[in-house]
């Protein structure tokens, strides 16, 4: 199903205008508040960043209503030409006084980052077969994991050797070089579908179509218990190395890298998994497999803790695979943006919660009670879906279908 994938023609061009701009997005995002950290000095200042650029998801379904009213290959050319013009301002951040600058497109980039993630789903689904779905999300995962393998580092080395601005200017190059990618694709998308509902009713119809669809409203109870969870592992991984392993802070990196491992492997194996036994069964393995790669973590011993990251790693990117083809496959064209948009916020609240309560719980009991919790809640969530795996079953002879062209 891979090679019949990349024989595709626009899904190709469409892979290497996705894969520069995720290059992009590994060397810029932790540049933000690496530079917001070298003028302040404040641990606080710097985290708030990522609080901009998460904001925008609790407005996310205004944006899926606007995706849903134009042509999702003409909206990812705009928006990843908008996505460069909006780094530019980055040229003037030259002290502590134009912090604001930073924030102000560290939110944009949040915006961009909805935004272009709904329309993505929307034109792969109108790009593709429904069956090949799991393998071209898979595919994307693992170019953005692997990325992030070192990504992140080599964006510290540039911004330390020629400034944020350098690295601005590198980003925003990327995002050119994909909007000439999807530009050179050949699909002709259908119109949008107008409706004259108000326009309120039309912008909740994603997340009506969630609580009505019997396996996505599973999909997103499932999720909601889960990200309630997996946010504490954001405190907790520090005092895994801290108190566990009795490591200095920057060995959190060799944790990162053994869970950025089995991100990759789990990418290479999701569409496999996802066609034997359907997106349902699935989530709940990657959700068990999170679960199980947390409690191995309990155990201070660095093998262990290093395995546990590892299948902690597989297991995620087996949730979001199989998360983004459920909503894909379950989800008629004209919803495609209001239903991801929805998703995103009905997953990102919960996460944002738990990535609170994790910081606040951290010093006040024991870590392993954390991780135990977090075992506990993914299992919780992968027995739910489990249960109702028969809701997605696999049809028999799909495996070999082939993409549309």
């Amino acid at each position: 199903m891979t090679r019949t994938l990349f024989r595709h023609r626009d899904f190709r061009l469409l892979l290497i205008g996705l894969s520069t701009s995720m290059i992009g997005d590994s060397l810029m995002l932790l540049v933000f508040a690496i530079w917001v950290k070298t003028l302040t000095g404040s641990n606080g200042a710097a985290a708030s960043v990522m609080l901009c650029i998460a904001a925008p998801y609790a407005v996310a379904p205004l944006g899926g209503w606007l995706v849903d009213r134009v042509r999702h290959r003409r909206f990812l050319i705009g928006a990843n030409i908008a996505s460069a013009l909006m780094l530019l301002p980055l040229i003037g951040v030259h002290d502590r006084s134009d912090i604001w600058i930073i924030y102000l497109v560290a939110a944009l980039y949040g915006v961009s980052m909805v935004a272009t993630a709904a329309a993505l789903n929307g034109l792969l689904k109108e790009l593709l077969a429904d069956e090949v779905l799991a393998a071209a999300n898979g595919t994307l995962q693992t170019v953005r994991e692997g990325l992030r393998l070192g990504g992140p580092l080599a964006g510290a080395v540039l911004f330390a050797t020629w400034g944020g601005a350098a690295v601005a200017l590198a980003d925003a190059a990327t995002f050119l070089a994909a909007a000439a990618a999807i530009t050179l694709m050949r699909l002709r998308e259908k119109p949008p579908e107008r409706s004259d509902l108000h326009w309120l009713r039309e912008i909740s119809a994603g997340l009506r179509h969630l609580m009505a669809e019997t396996a996505l409203r599973r999909t997103m109870i499932a999720g909601a218990v889960a990200w309630l969870v997996i946010g504490l592992g954001e405190s907790v991984s520090f005092a895994v190395v801290d108190q566990g392993l009795h490591r200095p802070p920057g060995f959190i990196g060799v944790l990162a890298s053994a869970q950025g491992a089995g991100c990759v492997a789990g990418g290479l194996i999701s569409a496999r998994i996802i066609g034997r036994i359907g997106e349902l069964a699935a989530t709940g393995v990657g959700l068990a497999a999170f679960g199980i790669g947390s409690g191995l973590c309990i155990l201070a011993s660095l093998p262990t803790v290093l395995a546990g990251k590892t299948v902690a790693g597989v297991g995620f990117v087996i949730i979001m695979i199989g998360f983004v083809t459920i909503l894909q496959r379950r989800t008629p064209q004209p919803l495609i943006g209001r239903v991801s948009t929805a998703a995103e916020t009905l997953t990102s609240g919960p996460q944002t919660l738990s990535i609170a309560a994790g910081a606040a719980l951290i010093s006040l009991v024991d870590y392993r009670l954390l991780l135990a919790v977090m075992c506990v809640g993914t299992t919780t969530a992968a027995t739910l879906l489990w249960s109702g795996r028969r809701l997605t079953a696999p049809q028999p002879g799909t495996r070999g279908s082939r993409a549309r062209t």
